[in-house]
């Protein structure tokens, strides 16, 4: 038996906005964009790990009003899960995400187990950049 993780999702307050970081900050690409009524699901994708998709959405998208409600609170605290992501080169990787204008949360640091940073996307979410330590 086999297992792979095929989606992960990301509750963005827009949809757009948050395309445009993942895209242009992080260098993911739009595999697909779906829209029902008022709602999007757009899909990235990076080409280092085929089949691995991350989907933007925002909170009421698919969600009964109250649990839109929980989401979008829970998105506006900051309190909803992180996404880590790996890289080879950290500081390069740190300078683009920068440049592209995210809040900076943590300029690169060693940790031991790797070095990493972290920013914020547009909605208020947490993303780490990771690199493995020198060994």
């Amino acid at each position: 038996m086999t297992i792979a993780l095929r989606f992960t999702n990301i509750t963005v307050s827009d949809v757009d906005e948050a395309i445009a970081f993942y895209r242009d900050g992080l260098g993911l690409e739009v595999t697909n964009d779906v829209g029902s009524g008022d709602y999007r699901w757009v899909t990235l994708g990076s080409e280092s790990q085929p089949g691995l998709g991350i989907v933007l959405s925002e909170p009421h998208a698919g969600r009964s009003q109250a649990d839109g409600d929980t989401m979008q609170e829970l998105l506006a605290k900051g309190v909803l899960p992180m996404l880590v992501f790996v890289t080879d080169d950290l500081d390069a990787t740190f300078e683009t995400v920068r440049a592209f204008g995210a809040e900076v949360l943590q300029e690169p640091i060693d940790q031991g187990w790797a070095r990493d940073c972290a920013f914020r996307d547009p909605s208020g979410n947490t993303v780490r950049i990771s690199q493995a330590a020198s060994r």
